[in-house]
C-alpha cells in the first residue's frame, strides 16, 4: 500500500495532491481562505472539505507540509502530540504559516485516526548548512536566545530540483554540485553541494535573498531603524511594507513577473528598473555560490518565474562566460525539463519544473516504511 495525500496549507489556501507511489493520481486547491465573500472561514473548515470529498480507503499516509522546523526538526517525522507540541512553539518564527499547517495536521489526525501522518519541513533541507553560512553576527547570547540564525525555506523544492538536476545530467546526486533558482512569487537560491545545502539566500524567514513578488529580500536593516525614527512608521507598518509592498509591487504596482515583463516590452520605465534589480540581485547570489562552491556542475531554475521567463533567465546568467556559464537562445525559448546551455558547456544550465507535493510524498513514504 503506497498511497499518499498531501496537504499544503498556505497563507490563504491550501492545495492537496495525491499520489500512489511516485504517480499523480487527483489533486485540487481551495483558495481565499478567511476572505470576505470568498471560500472556506479557515484552515480547519478547509481541510474538512478535501477529506470530505475523498475517497481515502487504503491511504497509507498523509504528508504535511511545514514551514518552519526551527533547529528542532532536521528530518521529516511522524506526528505524534509531542511533534505537534514542539511544532505549535516554533509558530513564533513563522506566525504566518505554521498556524495553517497545524490546522491541516490537526484535522487530518482527527479524521484519519489510523493513518500514520508526516509533518516534512521547509526548513530541513538546510539543516546541512555550515555553521559559518547560518550564522549571523549579533551578540551570540542574544542570538542563542531568540533563536536567531539563518534557517532557509523551500527546501522540499531544492531537494526535489537538485535531484531532477542529477537525473538529467544522467549523474549521481552525490557527486553534482548545483546552484538551484528557486523563482516563484517568493523566490530563493541554494547552493547544492553533493546533494548537500551549504547555502541559501533566505533567512531566519522567506524575507532575506531575493527580489520576490512582494518581498524586498535583502536590504540594509538601517532602512527599519530610519522608517521608525523619521517616518514614525509602526513595527507591524514596517513588517507590512517589507513582506506585502515591496519586491515587484513596491517598485511596479505589479506582483507577477508575467506584467512587468509586457510592460518592460511597451517602454515602462518603473518595470525596466524593477527587471535589472530582479535580475541584478540573482546574478550576484549566482557569483557568491559559485565561489563558495569552487566547482560548478549546473544552475537550474525553477517555479513560475524560474520555469516560464526566459528574458530573466537570460539576464539573470548575461555576462558570466569567463565562469562557463552560458545560454542558448533558442533553448531558452523552449518548454519543458531540458537544458537551456550550448552542447558542451562547462556549466549545465536547466529548467526543471518543481514538484514539491511529490517530494513530501516520497519524504512520507519513505517516512512509513521506516517507521
Amino acid at each position: 500500500m503506497s498511497q499518499v495525500l498531501v496537504l499544503n496549507c498556505g497563507s490563504s489556501s491550501v492545495k492537496w495532491r495525491r499520489y500512489d507511489g511516485d504517480r499523480a493520481l487527483d489533486h485540487g486547491t481551495v483558495e481565499r481562505i478567511g476572505e470576505p465573500g470568498g471560500g472556506p472561514a479557515d484552515h480547519t473548515e478547509a481541510v474538512r472539505q478535501i477529506l470530505d470529498g475523498l475517497d481515502l480507503t487504503g491511504l497509507a499516509a498523509v504528508g504535511h507540509r511545514v514551514v518552519h522546523g526551527g533547529r528542532t526538526f532536521s528530518a521529516p517525522v511522524l506526528v505524534d502530540d509531542a511533534v505537534l507540541a514542539a511544532i505549535k512553539d516554533l509558530v513564533p518564527l513563522a506566525p504566518l504559516h505554521n498556524p495553517a499547517n497545524l490546522a491541516g495536521i490537526e484535522v487530518a489526525r482527527a479524521a484519519l485516526p489510523d493513518v500514520p501522518q508526516v509533518a516534512v519541513f521547509d526548513t530541513a533541507f538546510h539543516h546541512t548548512l555550515p555553521e559559518a553560512a547560518a550564522t549571523y553576527a549579533i551578540d551570540r547570547d542574544t542570538a542563542e536566545r531568540y533563536d536567531i540564525r539563518r534557517y532557509g525555506f523551500h527546501g522540499t523544492s531544492h531537494a526535489y530540483v537538485s535531484r531532477r538536476t542529477a537525473e538529467l545530467l544522467g549523474r549521481p546526486y552525490e557527486q553534482v554540485n548545483t546552484i538551484t533558482l528557486h523563482l516563484g512569487n517568493g523566490a530563493s537560491a541554494c547552493a547544492v553541494a553533493n546533494g548537500r545545502s551549504v547555502a541559501t539566500s533566505m533567512g531566519m524567514s522567506p524575507l532575506q535573498g531575493l527580489v520576490m513578488g512582494t518581498r524586498s529580500g535583502d536590504v540594509d536593516p538601517t532602512v527599519i531603524f530610519h522608517l521608525r525614527r523619521e517616518g514614525g512608521l509602526s513595527v507591524d507598518d514596517i513588517d507590512d511594507l517589507l513582506n506585502h509592498r515591496s519586491g515587484l509591487l513596491g517598485l511596479t504596482g505589479a506582483n507577477d513577473m508575467r506584467e512587468v515583463l509586457e510592460r518592460r516590452a511597451a517602454g515602462d520605465r518603473a518595470a525596466a528598473l524593477a527587471f535589472d534589480v530582479y535580475c541584478r540581485r540573482i546574478t550576484g547570489y549566482v557569483g557568491a555560490y559559485y565561489a563558495l562552491l569552487g566547482r560548478v556542475d549546473a544552475i537550474t531554475f525553477t517555479a513560475g518565474v524560474g520555469e516560464h521567463a526566459a528574458p530573466v533567465r537570460a539576464a539573470a546568467l548575461a555576462g558570466l562566460d569567463r565562469l562557463g556559464i552560458t545560454v542558448d537562445d533558442a533553448r531558452n525559448d523552449g518548454e519543458g525539463d531540458r537544458l537551456i546551455s550550448p552542447d558542451g558547456a562547462e556549466v549545465s544550465v536547466c529548467v526543471i519544473r518543481t514538484d514539491e507535493e511529490r517530494e513530501i510524498a516520497r519524504q512520507t513514504l519513505d517516512v512509513v516504511g521506516a517507521a
